[in-house]
């Protein structure tokens, strides 16, 4: 595998589309609207980050960061997700380097912190971790987690772009 990151371009967006879509499409706690998030997100100019893995010039793999808020008015966090990766590429590490490069390039922006939504065992190899005290509403404390890079851990309640709030 000869695999590269760089960040999308106008000429990746369909392929990203049908990629996350087809991510997706088979996770039973999916709302199956993350294509339709990434696109709201791209439209609102809340993309933060936007990075592809190319396999020979072949897009497997995307990832996005945006803009959070977290009700303490700490500033400077961020959420990460969706990331996606075809499903007969899941298991090659493709997930992995696009986590590492996103969180080095959201680093080198200035971020004090991200937050994610998900697998704890897949989040936490990259130091993500459930806090007390920092939570999204209706979400299971366990499967919300966070990672700062500089300072203290903010406490409150954290809301995403409305982009989030995709149609289905």
């Amino acid at each position: 595998m000869n695999l590269k990151i760089r960040n999308e371009q106008p000429e990746d967006i369909e392929r990203i589309t049908a990629l996350t879509v087809a991510a997706f499409e088979q996770e039973e706690h999916s709302s199956h609207t993350e294509h339709l998030i990434v696109d709201a997100l791209r439209r609102a100019g809340k993309l933060t980050v936007s990075l592809v893995a190319l396999d020979h010039d072949e897009i497997v793999g995307h990832v996005a960061i945006s803009p959070v808020t977290v009700s303490s008015g700490t500033k400077g966090w961020y959420g990460l997700g969706p990331i996606s990766v075809w499903p007969n590429r899941q298991g090659q590490g493709i997930g992995s380097t696009l986590m590492k490069a996103a969180l080095a390039e959201l680093k080198g922006q200035g971020a004090t912190g991200c937050v994610v939504l998900g697998d704890p065992g897949f989040y936490g190899r990259f130091g993500f971790k459930a806090h007390i005290g920092l939570e999204l509403p209706g979400i299971p404390h366990e499967y919300f987690q966070a990672l700062a890079f500089s300072g203290d851990l903010p406490a409150g309640t954290v809301q995403y772009h409305e982009s989030f709030d995709a149609p289905e």
